[in-house]
């Protein structure tokens, strides 16, 4: 029986995410959405810090009393709001989020643009992308209407259309950016949508997750 691993993030639609995106690389992961809608997410991340780290910590060993020894935390703007260092070394589990992959992914741009759900993931990934490459440019944007049209599972062609996403990407390529970062654990569900109608390269980090998940 393969062990299982702690899935973390803001609402049952991204936590349902990254179960999935952990079955499809052959690994068992634990559903442990942290609040049941986007807007109480919202409230739970602008809460005081120590609020934030018990709710976090209950639940981690919640996950570690059924077996869970590592935590995939598959949300952006989760992981800006609580700083799961600390919690890692409180609880001995071997935590990954967004922001260790886009640590990774700094070194192999110049310039890169990042759209966001809200303004608590942009700044943890703001953050992460420039201590890990100075030189960086960076231009950014932040929406939460984008999560609020997926958690309503509107069909992702109609999203990119209706939030001008195709125009957002030419505007960022158009400025000279490398690559667009989907910076929401949601923002895949239009991946395939977007791709169709801008050149702009879109990384989304869960891959990159996965590998710092099995080192």
């Amino acid at each position: 029986m393969k062990e299982p691993i702690a899935v973390l993030a803001g609402t049952p639609v991204d936590t349902r995410m990254g179960v999935d995106c952990l079955r499809d690389h052959g690994l068992e992961g634990m559903f442990l959405p942290v609040s049941p809608s986007p807007q109480e997410q919202m409230f739970f991340q602008i809460s005081s810090r120590e609020e934030k780290n018990q709710e976090i910590l209950r639940i981690l060993r919640g996950a570690m009393d059924q077996g869970c020894k590592k935590a995939f935390i598959y949300c952006n703007s989760l992981s800006g709001a609580v700083d799961f260092t600390p919690l890692a070394e409180q609880t001995g589990m071997h935590i990954v989020t967004p922001l260790h992959a886009y640590a990774r992914l700094a070194s192999q741009h110049q310039s890169l643009a990042v759209v966001a759900a809200n303004a608590q993931g942009l700044s943890g990934i703001e953050r992460t992308l420039l201590h890990a490459n100075h030189d960086l440019k960076l231009m950014c944007a932040s929406g939460m209407g984008l999560v609020l049209s997926i958690e309503a599972e509107m069909d992702p062609d109609a999203l990119v259309q209706h939030h001008h996403l195709d125009q957002l990407a030419s505007w960022f390529q158009n400025c000279g950016m490398d690559a667009l970062i989907l910076g929401c654990t949601h923002f895949p569900y239009f991946k395939e949508a977007l791709s169709r109608r801008t050149t702009l390269p879109l990384i989304d980090p869960a891959d990159e997750m996965v590998r710092l998940l099995n080192e």
